[in-house]
Formats: C-alpha cells, structure tokens, sequence
C-alpha cells in the first residue's frame, strides 16, 4: 500500500517538472550581449565586428541568393548601407543557407552576385551556420542591429527590415532603420522585435 502510494507521487512529481520545463533558448535575445565573429566576404576578406574600430553599431542581415524575399531587398540594402555607414552603422549581409541542399547559395555564387549587383557592403559565408543559430536567425532576409554599449555590442532589434518585402514603394514601416534612427538620437526604439517572412534557412543534415 506504502509502496503504491510511493509510486503515484514519484509519477506526479514527474509530471510536473516535465509540464514545468522550458528549454534554454540559446540564441540572443533583444538586450542580450553580441560576441565578434569573423567569416569569409565574397571579396577574399575575413570580417570580423570587431575590425570596425569606429561603428557605433551594425545592421546584420541574414540573406541568400535564391530567396524571392531576399532578391527584393538588395537595392534596399545597399541604400541602408550607404546611408548609415557614415553615421556608424554599417550593415553586413551573411548568407547560411547549406550549399549542399541549395547550390545557388555557393560560395562562388554568392561572389557572382554581389558583383552583378553590385554590392556595397560585405557578403558574408556562414559555412558552419554557427553565426546564424547564435543569432536565432530562421529566415531570409532577417535583420539584427547591434549597439555598440561600454565598449560592448548589444542587440537593440530583430526581425523584419520593413513592413512590405514585396512592394518597396507601399513600405509604411521601416523597422530596422527606426531602429537605428531612434539610438543615433538617443530616443527609445518603439518597435525592438517583428516576425521576419522570408524562406526559411536550409540548414545542415547533423
């Protein structure tokens, strides 16, 4: 009888820390303290956070070659690149996609394009994809602005770039260049995280 009742209360006590566990999101979160990386550019380069002695910040833009999404914000982010370089934000683009499932996505590819398109910011290759799931990044594009805060990086916003990936000219809300209008001035960013719609990043068979 003892041993019955001993039973059903070591069961529901596992019950309970089964319904009581979360998961440890490993990813950053908006605040979360940004470690450096250093990833091959199409140019040959290896860029690292950290070589950018003078940013305030960065845009990072989770991208791909063969994303509908991500095709229709290259004029977008060369324009974000080349209006806040200047202003200490500038903004690298990194592909992750597995070339393997998506040949497109290639090394050799991504250098194709970002000459065809004439890129002026770097385009980086996540071969491992570790960048990208340190970052939580899911989909192409997906945009990340980091602050530079006490001579450390912090994520300040994620998700989408704006509110209209299909339609540049009907664009109402532009997120991540609120984002980092709001921390050149000082003021409270409104809008820290949106849901990105793009393709999802092809990941790695383990």
């Amino acid at each position: 009888m003892k041993t019955s009742r001993y039973i059903r209360l070591v069961s529901l006590l596992a019950m309970i820390g089964l319904l009581s566990f979360k998961p440890v999101n490993t990813a950053y979160q908006v605040g979360d303290n940004v470690a450096d990386f250093s990833l091959k550019s199409t140019d040959g380069r290896m860029v690292s956070l950290s070589s950018y002695k003078n940013a305030k910040g960065f845009i990072v833009v989770f991208t791909c070659n063969h994303c509908p999404f991500a095709k229709k914000y290259q004029e977008r982010m060369n324009a974000l690149n080349k209006k806040y370089t200047e202003k200490g934000f500038p903004l690298l683009a990194i592909s992750s996609n597995d070339a393997i499932a998506v040949p497109s996505d290639s090394y050799e590819n991504m250098q194709a394009r970002a000459k065809e398109e004439h890129y002026n910011f770097p385009y980086l290759f996540d071969e491992t994809q570790s960048v990208a799931k340190t970052f939580g990044a899911a989909k192409t594009p997906q945009a990340f602005v980091l602050a530079k805060e006490n001579g450390k990086l912090v994520l300040k916003y994620s998700g989408a770039i704006d509110d209209n990936g299909a339609e540049p000219a009907k664009v109402t809300r532009h997120y991540a260049e609120d984002a980092v209008n709001a921390l050149l001035t000082g003021k409270k960013i409104d809008v820290t995280e949106t849901r990105s719609i793009g393709c999802p990043i092809k990941w790695k068979n383990s």
